[in-house]
């Protein structure tokens, strides 16, 4: 408190911050996206106002713009609002630590006094004159725990310190200080200035007053006009403070400024404040400051000593804590915590990682039984958000198990169906994502259609159709090996990223399928099995596999897809597998996609294996394989290559061609007659070639008749 009869030494109100929620969740989102493990210091804007209500101080404030856009540069500079009564904008420097113990161990005097000096090069320079805001620049520490959504922060007003410090004598209420006249030209000089959009946000001001009390408010570059007019001048701030007997801490700095550049010894300053957004001079202070030794301050060659750290609620210096976590919506924190682990990868490992493509992707599962709920499952861990789920099964007590999306319940009263179960279940794991559910067969080769079902069936075919055309990629996770047939088709005709995952007992098959026949590409087209001698030309065999379409699941088959579940015994009809296999396909299933939407070439890569020397630039996710078999019981890998066959039944330019033409009749015709097909592709006439096919066998040297071989 300053008794207002004598001198005494002037007491500072500290300056205090607050942080809205927005600037928390606009640094995680730099942090995440842009910055990384990058710590460098981050130019931030805070902004502050003049107090507007006698019980309350304002504080400098931290918005979601006082950070810079994340599409800027490197060398990043804040967007500074300018023009506004109620936020004027603060230069303010932010360090960012990785970890706690960073942050903790930060050297904070250095910090401090890094500010400060730009500070005393600004008095010293003149800059103070141009934008007065730069005495208040201020400093924020900080650690950002993005898994707990909790901030450590530590803010700092530097404040050069006066030694001896100044005294104050005559600290008064505005309205007692000036005359009836000259309050009155104050208060509408100071409403003027504070309108007018060029000035409203100069927190440092003169208060030029005439002889005859006329009063106007000046730029502080205009002092010496002002003392050459015989003008009484007060050097005028915006104070944030509301205490009737203390001014607020930006006067510390507008100190030493008035001292080095004009050396006054004794200075009125007047401590502008506000009520419903017009000054109030019964709540503005003027008082009378004695800066002792100002020939010394006037000569002072070095830097004096800095303070400011803030304290806390409890008067302590120390840093703070907030967490947002129970305040924020659940999907939310949800959709954030599902993001991290992505946009982590990025920092390191995977800068080029695009998870806009992953988010964007839509992908349709055919199954959702053991492989269709891992499928799902890594898909949504990769970032792929919109996802279709067909199958027309019903969840059994021997799912829940196996079948990671379904529990006891989805069993009971007959079972749901599992598509609709499966997308409860996504929906309950992570809020955002958008699945839908399909319950339908798929229509089968060898499962003769009834005359009376012909119509539903082909509505389920033109669905399929309609289905594969509005995603960008489909898994084939069905259990028979006839129900992959027409989705295989159908994907060729669309020329769809294409992913089969198909188990045995104890082994595995994953792969990828190639381009449609019809699509457009410079590559080699399908050449006739009994011309290949001549598409080979001068080329040699690897040149001649290097240029040829990758193969479907159906491309190494000789025979139409038939019948598989009739007849069969309860092991033979469900997919008796070990319990570890269906994970690790799953798994390899989608880490193929992640691995085709990054390729450059995307559905027309080529097969890459680890020893690959062509396959070009090398790929941040690794390379890029074909088919990936493994068994469980030898605990082997190994990467293949298919290429497209002139006879496949599913994707070669004769079966795609021949869809193209006849549409839903020729389906029909497929499921009615499975041999159509093979006589359709040549596989008919390739069996009965294979079967005459004589191997003539002369042994050296020896006398014994020829050997006939059977292929």
């Amino acid at each position: 408190m300053v008794d207002q009869e004598k001198e005494s030494i002037l007491q500072f109100a500290p300056f205090q911050s607050s942080v809205d929620e927005g600037f928390w969740h606009r640094l995680s989102s730099l942090k995440l996206n842009k910055l990384g493990i990058d710590e460098s210091p981050i130019p931030i804007t805070g902004f502050y106002a003049p107090c507007s209500h006698n019980q309350v101080s304002n504080h400098l404030t931290l918005l979601a713009e006082s950070l810079p856009p994340e599409s800027s540069e490197p060398s990043f500079m804040p967007a500074i609002s300018r023009g506004n009564r109620n936020r004027c904008p603060v230069p303010g420097i932010l360090y960012n630590t990785n970890t706690l113990e960073g942050f903790q161990a930060l050297d904070k005097q250095s910090l401090i006094r890094a500010v400060a000096e730009k500070i005393w090069e600004d008095i010293n320079s003149g800059k103070v004159e141009e934008d007065s805001s730069v005495l208040l620049r201020f400093l924020v520490i900080s650690f950002a725990d993005l898994k707990k959504w909790s901030f450590h922060y530590w803010f700092a007003f530097p404040a050069l310190v006066l030694d001896p410090p100044a005294t104050v004598v005559h600290l008064k209420p505005a309205a007692q200080w000036f005359s009836v006249e000259e309050a009155e030209s104050v208060r509408t000089a100071c409403n003027e200035w504070r309108n007018m959009c060029s000035t409203t946000d100069v927190p440092f001001f003169l208060v030029s007053i005439s002889s005859n009390s006329a009063v106007t408010i000046r730029h502080l570059a205009d002092f010496e006009a002002c003392q050459r007019d015989g003008h009484k001048v007060l050097f005028g701030f915006y104070d944030p403070c509301h205490l009737p007997n203390n001014p607020g801490w930006p006067l510390r700095n507008f100190f030493w400024f008035i001292c080095r550049k004009w050396s006054l010894q004794k200075i009125h300053f007047f401590c502008y404040r506000e009520n419903h957004g017009f000054a109030d001079l019964e709540l503005s202070l003027v008082g009378e400051a004695s800066i002792p030794n100002m020939q010394e301050l006037r000569n002072h060659q070095n830097m004096p000593n800095v303070v400011g750290w803030q304290h806390n609620s409890k008067g302590r210096k120390t840093s703070r804590c907030i967490s947002l976590a129970k305040t924020m919506d659940p999907t939310r924190l949800a959709i954030a915590a599902a993001d991290l682990n992505l946009k982590l990868m990025r920092w390191r490992q995977l800068p080029s990682l695009n998870l806009n493509v992953l988010s964007s992707a839509k992908c349709l599962l055919l199954g959702a039984g053991t492989l269709g709920c891992q499928v799902a499952r890594m898909l949504m861990a990769w970032g792929v958000r919109k996802i279709t789920l067909v199958d027309s099964g019903k969840v059994s007590m021997s799912n829940p198990l196996r079948q990671s999306l379904y529990t006891l319940d989805d069993c009971l009263n007959g079972g749901e169906f599992k598509a609709k179960a499966a997308v409860k279940s996504l929906a309950r794991i992570f809020p955002a994502v958008e699945a839908e559910s399909v319950v339908m067969a798929i229509p089968m080769p060898g499962h003769p259609v009834p005359s009376q079902e012909e119509n539903s069936v082909l509505e389920d075919c033109q669905h399929l159709h309609d289905l594969i055309d509005s995603h960008d990629a489909v898994f084939l996770l069905t259990d028979t090996r006839e129900s992959r047939w027409l989705p295989s088709l159908l994907c060729a005709n669309a020329n769809k990223i294409t992913i089969t995952a198909g188990l045995g007992f104890d082994s595995f098959v994953v792969m990828r399928h190639g381009a449609g026949p019809l699509s457009s590409s410079d590559e080699v087209k399908d050449a006739d099995l009994n011309d290949l001698s001549a598409a080979v030309g001068s080329l040699s065999l690897m040149e001649n596999i290097r240029i040829q379409r990758l193969g479907c699941y159906f491309c190494n088959d000789v025979v139409a897809p038939i019948d598989s579940t009739s007849n069969r015994t309860l092991d033979q009809q469900c997919t008796v597998t070990r319990p570890g296999l269906a994970p690790i396909a799953s798994s390899l299933a989608v880490e193929l996609l992640v691995g085709i939407l990054h390729h450059p070439s995307g559905i027309l890569a080529k097969a890459e294996f680890s020893s690959s020397t062509d396959s070009g630039c090398e790929q941040p996710l690794g390379v890029l394989p074909h088919q990936i078999r493994g068994s469980l019981s030898q605990f082997s890998q190994m990467t293949l290559v298919g290429h497209a066959s002139t006879s496949c039944t599913a994707c070669s330019s004769t079966v795609v061609s021949e869809y193209g033409k006849r549409g839903l009749d020729f389906i029909l015709q497929a499921i009615n007659h499975p041999t159509y097909l093979e006589d359709l592709t040549g596989l008919t006439e390739l069996m009965k070639s294979a079967g005459s096919f004589e191997l003539d066998w002369d042994y050296e040297g020896g006398d014994e008749d020829e050997e006939c071989v059977e292929i």
